[in-house]
């Protein structure tokens, strides 16, 4: 049995308060769903929402029908007689999720129909769709309100439509009030009694209950599932895609097509495009999940993986992480200066741990970059040799003009200087150092984040702490810098990445 996985981010999902994409965007993250990631199916947009819109699905359609993938993007549509399927066939997609009423009040008092005539109107646009060859599924919106407060009615228009040519019936719990008894009640409701239809089944996370709806679901004989990624979504949100995946493969061990080691890449793509961060303590993708804090959790590793468990980091194309910070340990440090290549005694070590401890108790956060340079302030060691200096740069800001940064800097004892402009002050900067780096045939990291807070606790004497992520070939690592001006607290962070790739990776 393989249970089929239908990704709605790019229509669901952008429901989120606040997330719009791009068409580049949403082309990019199609692409990635279907090609990388491997998701059965994506739904992709509404119809009639906007001319952008249109464009949009023009291009994800025209890239999928090259590739053979059409079969495989999805468009919501609306029982509105010809409209949606001209719209959907414009855009060049042929398979049509057709919303419609999944409980008697819906078609009562939004629609002001009844049954007969609703189906009447489904009927009309399916017959339509089929001139053209185009796929139709249908959704039964707010059918679990319909199989809490009117069974037959739901009962009555499945009767209605079994004999036409629907692909999928999807069931919605629109408003997120199922738990998983009553969503293993109602799923097997309704496949025990229609054993020839094939059905989805599609979670709002209202109670923080669709990933476990999802499982009673597929307990129940659904045979198909919708998430998001990052549980994007209207109100709180859609089942989150690697989750989901992750607890039918594990706890119910049952095959997906879904390729696990993209879950984070896709995590990561969405959360850049979407602006809505992905909790740190979010299952499999969040940037915690793999990092062990308790020294005695480290210590425990190290005498023989006593702290994991089958969700390894490696699985998902990531690595486990020992923090820094007062609960750390000897055993944490010692993790982190293995992956730095350094060694240290015992008397040395104790003095780091002691040093760490007294950072963390000022509520300072360590990041492993941080390390080589706690080691020498100790120590008195230069453990990271200081390779890339900083001898002078000016930044200026004039109103009506792009900032531009004069940029002076030695490597390995060569001065090199160069100018640029760019989007902001700190982008001036990165843009006079890519052009060095280009000259002397170095790569540079990509700058993935940017993060710019005041320090936890708050009492910083106006500091600002600036956190980078940098990606270098496919390595994910982080520097920070304090200071009370944003700008020059992004350069120190910066320089200190040159010096950690010069140390630590070799070119």
């Amino acid at each position: 049995m393989i249970i089929e996985i239908m990704d709605t981010t790019l229509r669901d999902g952008e429901q989120t308060s606040g997330v719009s994409f791009t068409d580049v965007e949403k082309l990019n993250i199609a692409k990635f769903l279907l090609r990388e990631v491997k998701v059965d199916r994506i739904e992709v947009a509404s119809a009639r929402v906007s001319n952008g819109e249109l464009e949009s699905v023009k291009r994800i359609t025209e890239w999928a029908n090259k590739r053979g993938y059409l079969d495989r993007v999805e468009v919501l549509g609306f029982v509105d007689g010809k409209k949606s399927i001209d719209w959907i066939r414009q855009a060049g997609a042929r398979v049509v999720n057709l919303l419609c009423k999944g409980s008697r009040r819906h078609v009562e008092v939004q629609l002001r129909k009844t049954l007969e005539e609703h189906v009447k109107d489904i009927k009309e646009v399916i017959d339509y769709a089929s001139q053209f060859g185009m796929d139709i599924n249908i959704y039964l919106e707010d059918w679990s309100n319909g199989m809490k407060d009117s069974p037959d009615y739901v009962f009555s228009f499945l009767e209605a439509l079994k004999e036409e040519n629907i692909k999928r019936f999807m069931l919605p719990d629109t408003l997120g009030v199922l738990n998983p008894d009553r969503t293993a009640e109602y799923c097997l409701q309704v496949v025990s009694r229609f054993p020839e239809l094939s059905f989805d089944f599609h979670a709002h996370n209202d109670y923080g209950l669709a990933i476990a709806n999802c499982l009673a679901a597929i307990k129940a004989g659904i045979k198909g599932i919708h998430t998001t990624v990052n549980g994007l979504g209207e109100r709180a949100g859609n089942a989150e895609l690697a989750v989901t995946v992750v607890n039918i493969h594990d706890h119910l061990g049952i095959k997906t097509g879904i390729n696990e080691e993209k879950l984070y890449e896709i995590s990561s793509l969405v959360e850049r495009f979407s602006g809505e961060r992905v909790p740190a303590n979010l299952p499999v993708v969040g940037g915690n999940v793999f990092t062990q804090v308790s020294g005695v959790h480290a210590d425990g590793d190290n005498k023989g993986n006593l702290y994991f468990n089958d969700l390894l980091p490696e699985r998902f194309g990531r690595t486990r992480q020992y923090a820094l910070g007062k609960t750390s340990g000897k055993a944490s440090i010692k993790k982190n200066l293995e992956h730095l290549g350094i060694q240290l005694d015992k008397e040395s070590l104790e003095k780091i741990s002691e040093k760490i401890t007294e950072l963390g108790d000022k509520k300072n956060n360590i990041t492993l970059e941080d390390l080589p340079y706690i080691v020498s302030e100790v120590l008195g060691d230069r453990i990271l040799e200081e390779k890339v200096k900083l001898d002078n740069y000016y930044i200026a800001n004039a109103h009506g003009l792009r900032p531009m940064a004069n940029l002076s800097i030695y490597i390995d004892g060569e001065k090199y200087e160069a100018s640029a402009t760019g989007g902001g002050q700190y982008d001036a900067f990165m843009n006079a150092l890519a052009k060095i780096y280009k000259d002397i045939k170095k790569e540079l990291p990509e700058l993935t984040d940017y993060i710019v807070t005041i320090p936890p606790g708050g009492k910083t004497d106006a500091l600002v702490e600036t956190v980078i992520t940098w990606n270098y070939q496919g390595e994910e690592f982080k520097t920070k810098a304090l200071d009370p001006d944003q700008t020059t607290a992004a350069i120190i962070a910066t320089m200190k990445m040159l010096n950690y790739l010069e140390n630590y990776f070799a070119h």
